[in-house]
């Protein structure tokens, strides 16, 4: 059993409940803890402020055979590997554009602010699906500016829709500018620890990349393939402002950055792990978020270990 004391008193915790073990700044962990969490392979992850971790602890073995991460550096060179970001981008901009509409379905003026922003969507959808003449680099190149200018429209249209005191000028990641983004930037940190872990169990290596590569020792693959799964961040957050229950002596604020504080990192934490813990269909199959990306993670695996080096 791990024993968690807090300063609201002191409880017990079989390991078959817990998934993740995430120590924030003045946590404290035993030895006896760690070798529970790795003989259950359970992540133990140390996160900065802003939610990313920045160091984990898992055994000495990777999950699956190392054909896989044999293959891996091959795939990441392939013209294969260009057409798998490219799949994956895709279905993030099908996803900026469902949650754009799940939010114009709630009034009349989000309705009418809907109209741009899904015709802008729309158009770098087809750019994605019409272009297949450009080089490996150049493809990139290509879908980074695609990536940008859609996000670009997809958070401005969200920030209209906001109250007023959640609503932002742009994305701004380290650090936040503003109450919205220093909420996003910490879910995207605790969807980053969950796509890793998924990964390594998968027996993929996180730091051979594809689209983001040649960062030395940092683990760009999570960044690849993260980006399918990033809406359901986005609508958390969304929901949380939309609902209101985010004040801003929930922050702190140092100059013009912005830190989530003790309540608003309670209450973000709990709304996204139940949001991850629901039941949705993907792929014909009903799971929990939190497991979809592990069964994406296992597709991966089985696309690299039958890769064929051309």
């Amino acid at each position: 059993m791990f024993r968690i004391r807090h300063r609201d008193g002191e409880e017990t915790v079989p390991p078959a409940q817990v998934t993740s073990i995430c120590l924030h700044p003045a946590s404290l962990i035993s030895y006896e803890a760690v070798a529970i969490a790795v003989e259950h392979d359970i992540d133990i992850l140390f996160t900065g402020r802003d939610g990313f971790p920045f160091a984990r602890i898992w055994s000495h073995r990777f999950g699956s055979v190392s054909t896989i991460r044999k293959h891996q550096l091959a795939f990441a060179q392939s013209d294969e590997a260009v057409r798998w970001v490219k799949d994956i981008l895709l279905r993030k901009l099908d996803n900026q554009l469902a949650l754009v509409h799940l939010i114009a379905s709630q009034s009349p003026e989000a309705e009418k602010a809907a109209a741009a922003a899904v015709s802008f969507l729309e158009k770098q959808k087809d750019k994605l699906c019409t272009e297949n003449q450009l080089s490996k680099n150049e493809a990139f190149a290509f879908f980074r500016s695609v990536e940008g200018a859609a996000g670009r429209a997809y958070f401005g249209f969200i920030s209209s829709t906001l109250p007023h005191q959640y609503r932002f000028e742009r994305r701004s990641k380290h650090p936040a500018h503003d109450m919205f983004n220093a909420m996003l930037n910490y879910a995207y940190g605790m969807l980053y620890g969950k796509v890793e872990a998924a990964l390594i169990k998968a027996g993929i290596d996180p730091c051979i990349g594809v689209m983001h590569r040649d960062e030395y020792n940092r683990p760009v693959l999570v960044y690849d393939f993260i980006e399918q799964f990033r809406h359901w961040a986005d609508f958390t957050v969304y929901s949380l402002c939309s609902q209101q229950v985010m004040f801003r002596e929930f922050f702190k604020v140092e100059g013009d950055a912005w830190f989530l504080d003790t309540y608003a990192k309670r209450i973000l934490i709990q709304a996204f792990n139940d949001y991850l813990e629901e039941l949705v269909e993907m792929n014909g199959l009903s799971r929990s978020r939190h497991v979809h990306i592990g069964l994406e993670a296992a597709r991966l695996a089985t696309l690299l270990k039958n890769f064929n080096e051309p």
